[in-house]
């Protein structure tokens, strides 16, 4: 247990940290990679690119001192960390030099103001961090091995289909290599890809949606097509995907992970999407529906048009078929064919107005999913309509939003 002291140290230091967490977590990366250049094989090198990472970093050790006494206060945050840290593979051996490194990036970035005091306290604060991490990680590990049709590390899956579901949209069905039953998962959770990309120096890690309800004898990921960028890793994975894996080849895949799931409840619920965000509300949707729950569902999904318009016709066909499903599509840029043939309810983005007209009760529970800025929107409508924190479920293509809670 730390001493009050220690404590103290780091709650009063925390906020300076948070001040400068960007530039502590960008020489971060810098010193790590050129410490143990492997790990480019573990950290998404898109993300990197974008800085969303080091922002990230900085907002995570801010927060984990902030609330040194009481890590319980940001439960969501760890465990959210800890479900991608075993889908990635992280080892309680790679702790101590992420630790190290930290502490050097902080004594990089703030000069003479970091005193040897104040780096032993956070080396201290970081220690029992990292133990609360290493022990929640130790059970998930051992979760996911021991339950059913459960494997460690990452295994053989056979591309069993490819099917177009948009203009940029494809998705993969997936079967092991070995025969052998797969673990289920919960609606929302997501599987996690070791892409080994000829030409490429390192692997590419990549968390893909779970599109399918669970139950089934394969796995089914939707991915988009990101634009590629000359020297860049953006759009590397989802371009190898689509233009160079076929049916029949095989792919690494952890088991499935992730703490945005849907959970068992009477109350009416309400999923927002925009773009590929539709993935994880869509196997939630099928869930309710597959299991003949007479949940209310209230289905709203936002994109430009119909020809990016993923499961355009699967989430009319279930609210045509179910009284309790009611669908809304809300699209950015109609074509003219999507305004003569009235394809959408909305013309534009989700916004407070459009909500608060549809939504069938401030008591239901939301899951939402999508780009940041579709997420903020999205949130800051939904406290603008007083519905309560404990109602309010999201899952974020971006590891600075699924850090933060606020």
């Amino acid at each position: 247990m730390l001493n009050e002291k220690t404590i103290q140290l780091v709650q009063s230091t925390a906020p300076v940290l948070k001040e400068h967490s960007t530039a502590i977590g960008k020489r971060f990366y810098e010193l790590l990679f050129l410490k143990a250049p492997e790990l480019y094989n573990v950290f998404n090198q898109t993300n990197q690119k974008r800085g969303l990472q080091q922002e990230a970093l900085g907002y995570a050790v801010y927060a984990a001192g902030e609330h040194i006494t009481n890590l319980e206060a940001i439960k969501p945050v760890v465990e959210r960390i800890a479900q991608k840290h075993r889908a990635i593979g992280i080892k309680p051996e790679q702790y101590p030099i992420v630790g190290e490194t930290l502490l050097q990036a902080v004594k990089d970035v703030l000069g003479q103001a970091a005193t040897d005091e104040i780096i032993d306290a956070w080396g201290e604060a970081y220690g029992y961090i990292a133990d609360a991490f290493i022990n929640l990680e130790k059970k998930l590990y051992e979760e996911t091995k021991t339950q059913p049709g459960g494997w460690e590390g990452f295994k053989k899956f056979i591309v069993d289909k490819k099917i177009a579901e948009s203009d940029d949209v494809t998705s993969f069905y997936l079967r092991p290599n070995d025969g052998e039953a797969i673990a289920t998962y919960k609606a929302g959770q997501y599987l996690t890809l070791k892409a080994e990309i000829p030409g490429q120096e390192y692997t590419h890690i990549r968390h893909y949606s779970l599109s399918e309800a669970p139950g089934k004898d394969y796995y089914r990921i939707s991915v988009k097509r990101e634009d590629e960028i000359k020297e860049s890793p953006e759009g590397i994975v989802s371009n190898y995907l689509h233009k160079q894996v076929q049916i029949g080849d095989t792919l690494l895949f952890s088991a499935p992970a992730g703490d945005f799931v849907l959970e068992e409840d009477d109350k009416p619920v309400v999923f927002i999407s925009g773009g590929i965000g539709i993935t994880p509300l869509l196997s939630m949707l099928n869930t309710i529906v597959e299991t003949q729950s007479k949940r209310e569902v209230i289905f709203v999904h936002s994109t430009r048009n119909h020809q990016s318009h993923t499961f355009k016709d699967h989430v009319k066909q279930i609210a045509d078929k179910h009284q309790n499903v009611h669908s809304y599509v809300c699209y950015t840029t109609p074509t003219e064919d999507d305004k003569n043939k009235n394809h959408y309810d909305k013309e534009g983005y989700v916004d407070f107005d459009f909500l608060k007209r549809i939504i069938p009760s401030k008591e239901a529970q939301y899951y939402f999913c999508g780009s940041l800025q579709f997420m903020e929107t999205i949130s800051k409508a939904l406290k603008r309509l007083g519905i309560a924190d404990e109602n309010i479920h999201f899952e974020a293509f971006s590891p600075v939003s699924i850090l933060r809670e606020d």
